[in-house]
């Protein structure tokens, strides 16, 4: 069923839980995603990144995940990811998507301020939720997709993590549903151990009361997934590891030599993969 993301999302905090949110380019990730979703039987995130309109236009993914969400027997929240482009979000809410994320993080303050708010007019006009960023989450030189690549010596720089106080001035001002932050995740393959400042978390939940987002989720350890839970993450944006767990079921059929090799059994194999590495995921952030 299609579902709300704030209400998705209160829901989550008071089970003290975190509902995974999946970034799904192609078909066969939007299927695995809603396999996992009603194995583990919670609800889920659907998201479309802007920057992967260069593996699939918005147009032509979006009423594929609509539709899914729709048929689903668990609630599915159906949300544009890193939206940097008004028009962008304005054609994801025209489609029928149920959440949006404004992404001006990488602006000064007061900008993020203004571009957020206006979005969150439009948006909370046509009964859409709005997520919104404060403070920079980098992404690794290997895989991510988004965000900007870090030098060695700015990862666990607290200069660049979101500020509680600045964070409840923002969440004031614009009226967000939720806050994406940063405290030390990355997006893409880790090619370190992260220095998550998970107290961070807490005091700007408290400061906020507002669920909040991890994006880097891929690759932390489950133990740190829980305190961040516990502290106020409710959506944890998950996409590099799976998409690589899919690559290396296909690169494992693809070395049996026994067989003729057919197009569907390799979508089969990868699809198999992305369900039970989701089913993982899940099943760590609603801590069953």
């Amino acid at each position: 069923m299609l579902a709300g993301l704030k209400e998705v999302l209160e829901q989550a905090r008071a089970n003290k839980q975190a509902i995974a949110a999946f970034n799904v380019p192609n078909l066969e990730m939007v299927r695995a995603a809603i396999q996992a979703a009603e194995e583990v039987n919670m609800p889920v995130i659907l998201q479309h990144a802007e920057g992967h309109s260069s593996l699939v236009p918005l147009e032509e993914i979006g009423p594929i995940m609509l539709h899914y969400a729709k048929e689903s027997k668990v609630p599915v929240v159906v949300h544009l990811d890193h939206g940097k482009s008004y028009d962008v979000l304005m054609k994801a809410m025209k489609l029928g998507f149920t959440s949006v994320m404004i992404d001006a993080s990488d602006r000064p303050f007061d900008e993020n301020v203004s571009r957020t708010k206006e979005i969150v007019k439009a948006a909370h006009s046509l009964g859409v939720s709005v997520e919104a960023e404060l403070g920079h989450v980098f992404t690794s030189s290997l895989g991510g997709g988004e965000g900007r690549a870090p030098d060695d010596d700015q990862i666990g720089d607290t200069d660049i993590y979101t500020d509680p106080r600045q964070a409840k001035e923002f969440v004031d001002a614009t009226g967000v549903d939720c806050l994406a932050i940063a405290f030390g995740t990355v997006h893409g393959i880790y090619l370190k151990e992260p220095k998550l400042d998970l107290q961070r978390v807490k005091e700007i939940y408290e400061a906020v009361t507002i669920p909040l987002v991890m994006h880097g989720g891929s690759g932390v350890d489950a133990e740190d997934y829980q305190t961040a839970i516990t502290n106020g993450i409710a959506k944890i944006n998950y996409y590099t590891y799976a998409n690589k767990a899919g690559a290396i079921a296909l690169k494992e059929y693809l070395k049996e030599d026994s067989q003729e090799y057919f197009l569907e059994e390799c979508i089969n194999r990868s699809t198999e993969a992305l369900k039970e590495d989701y089913v993982l995921a899940m099943k760590i952030f609603g801590g069953k």
